[in-house]
């Protein structure tokens, strides 16, 4: 089976399989990960994510601020000097 294959077959209760697995390092049985499998489940779920989730719901989506600094607090008002 090849990788597109592969994420052909993912569902949404394997890719968050799959995200836990790389959150902890292991996989449900308790067995680790190596660094290879957590490369290869990460881009399973980053691809998957982008052809099935619109971007806000994927992993790592970071909405764009309206200034570069982002927006001052509420309760931040200005000071007048008399």
């Amino acid at each position: 089976m090849s990788f597109e294959e592969l994420l052909n077959t993912l569902n949404p209760h394997i890719v968050g399989s799959l995200k836990r697995a790389i959150e902890l390092g292991k996989w449900p049985d308790g067995k680790t990960l190596t660094d290879a499998q957590r490369r290869r489940c990460g881009e399973a779920v980053a691809r998957w994510e982008q052809h099935n989730l619109p971007p806000a719901s994927r992993a790592g989506f970071v909405p764009r601020k309206e200034t570069p600094c982002g927006n001052p607090p509420a309760d931040e008002r200005k000071i007048n000097w008399v």
